[in-house]
């Protein structure tokens, strides 16, 4: 029941208010993530929102509309508005009101009533996927339609329970190292294997979903983890061959696979292996924008039973595509966050699976699993004639000359003077502008145009500390794993994408020895468009509960 010791506060809007110096926050927190949204996490009030997504997560592992309704009265400070309960119930009441299954010979999809069978029967979106009604509630479903049914379902409001199970695929004997092979001893954390755990648990319902951790915080050994529990053929989707590389060696480092079970599909190499891990981009590729996917085959070329997606926050249309028609496969999606710039999380949930297993990153910090990071936002003048073409240019214009401001070459000097011996990335998204600082600064650089094999000789020495500082392009956000780097320099972005500041950001939360400190340093111009759009960006990062620092530096005579 309602009491004013308690730490919760349900907002009409849909919105609840977690405090944090509260006795009960733990139990509070750890109840919410059940079945709310973290909208943002800053020092004293947390704040979750109650969406359909976020209600259906939380029916997809057992909860139910009382057992919400129930946690939110044991913490909540205030009754509970009437029509937030009502939403919860009419939310979870339409989780498996349509239940998809597999007979012998066939899939069905049945109706919760024949009110409902009627009204969808009737929705023009769902035509070609209800071909023949077996019932009154039933509907013979043809297998290639599954995923296209699902996301058409969810479109309207409907999320589809499926039952149908998986294939088993092509059996893959493999099994995590204790040792791996330098010697090092090998240990799954805790929250890896309640991770993987979750993913293939919930007896039908296991085998397709996402997996939400931090950067740094070990997905690949999830991903690894179940692999070696299901045993089975394995199809990995990558960013980028620098991406891929670093799953072989980790997939080699970690389990006893054969370097010849793991094939790499992307650049000049076509090995199609009992794993095989292919880049996003070799898989979009055609010949023009009218003709077919070129190595969409691949999808076709072994009997797989897991399909592993990482950053699947990045997943591309033609991929979500091909994905409807793998349904029968198991699917693990791999991210740091579920943002999508394109607000498609609900087919996500529709093609790759719920979302199964989540942390906030400052738990995870105050675990020690990730590095501590103090984010820094610097704003620089522009000096009198770069602001005149600022105020001149049209409004297109107007963020790459703000971006590409000059000053930002001294700051950045001086935070490297900061960072004694410091491994140092800095990131930019224009291509001109970080070439400008690799050669003032005398540091390499890799972009879009730099040779994989040169990719891989810089990273490899980064890693080893062969290169105190490293420049960077987009190309680095994703899936490169440099775990020394502990100071990141972001010099320009990507207008205001929260997903990329979320990149970033994770680029220098790998654990460090010592300290275990990192520092994200934002160099924006003043009072310019761009530091508007840095503004969305540091949303983020005060929503994951980090500090963020503001200052300003002074104009050179320049």
């Amino acid at each position: 029941m309602s009491s004013p010791q308690n730490p919760l506060i349900v907002q009409g809007d849909h919105t609840v208010l977690l405090e944090v110096d509260n006795p009960l926050y733990e139990n509070a927190r750890d109840a919410l993530a059940r079945f709310a949204e973290l909208v943002k996490s800053p020092e004293h009030v947390h704040t979750y929102r109650l969406t359909p997504l976020s209600i259906w997560n939380a029916c997809t592992i057992g909860e139910s509309a009382d057992s919400i309704l129930c946690a939110l009265e044991k913490f909540t400070k205030y009754p509970l508005p009437e029509h937030v309960g009502a939403g919860i119930r009419d939310y979870a009441g339409r989780y498996g009101a349509l239940r998809l299954e597999r007979t012998e010979s066939e899939l069905v999809l049945t109706a919760r009533d024949p009110a409902l069978a009627e009204e969808i029967v009737r929705q023009k979106t769902l035509g070609e996927f209800l071909p023949e009604r077996t019932g009154t509630t039933t509907f013979a479903i043809a297998p290639v339609h599954r995923g296209r049914l699902k996301q058409a379902l969810i479109k309207l409001g409907y999320p589809v329970e499926d039952l149908a199970g998986f294939t088993s695929g092509e059996t893959l004997p493999m099994a995590l190292r204790g040792t791996t092979r330098s010697g090092m001893p090998f240990l799954m954390r805790r929250y890896q294997n309640d991770a993987a755990g979750a993913f293939l648990g919930g007896g039908k319902r296991g085998g397709s979903g996402v997996v939400v951790l931090p950067c740094g915080a070990g997905k690949t050994i999830v991903a690894a983890a179940c692999m070696a529990t299901l045993q089975t053929s394995t199809l990995i989707l990558v960013t980028g061959l620098s991406a891929a590389r670093q799953w072989k060696r980790e997939l080699l480092d970690k389990t006893d696979l054969p370097e010849d079970a793991i094939g790499e599909y992307g650049g000049s190499e076509r090995a199609v292996r009992p794993v095989t891990i292919a880049t996003y981009q070799i898989l979009t590729h055609r010949s023009d924008k009218n003709a077919p996917f070129t190595h969409f085959g691949l999808f076709d070329e072994r009997n797989w039973g897991l399909i592993v997606y990482d950053e699947v926050h990045l997943l591309p249309a033609p991929v979500f595509q091909i994905t409807a028609s793998l349904q029968a496969r198991r699917r693990l999606g791999l991210t740091a966050t579920l943002v999508r710039e394109d607000k498609k999380e609900d087919e996500v949930f529709a093609l790759i699976g719920p979302k199964k297993y989540d942390v906030p990153w400052k738990e995870m910090e105050k675990q020690g699993w990730i590095a501590r990071a103090t984010c820094t936002e610097i704003r620089l003048p522009m000096t009198a004639s770069r602001r005149m073409d600022y105020a001149i240019a049209p409004a297109r214009e107007k963020f790459r000359i703000a971006s590409e401001n000059p000053e930002k070459l001294n700051v950045v000097r001086q935070l490297l003077e900061r960072h004694p011996g410091e491994p140092v990335l800095i990131i930019g998204m224009y291509i001109e502008q970080i070439s400008g600082f690799a050669k003032e600064l005398g540091l390499p650089i890799i972009k879009g145009s730099t040779p994989q094999a040169r990719r891989d000789t810089l990273f490899e020495d980064f890693r080893q500390g062969k290169l105190r500082a490293l420049v960077v392009s987009k190309v680095a956000n994703f899936s490169i794993d440099l775990p020394d780097a502990s100071v990141a320099i972001q010099v320009s972005g990507m207008f205001g994408s929260r997903q990329e500041e979320a990149q970033r950001l994770g680029r220098i939360l790998r654990p460090k020895s010592g300290e275990n400190q990192a520092h994200f340093y934002s160099l924006v111009s003043h009072d310019t468009v761009e530091q508007d759009f840095a503004m969305n960006r540091q949303l983020f990062l005060c929503e994951q509960g980090y500090e963020y620092h503001i200052t300003t530096h002074p104009a050179s005579n320049a």
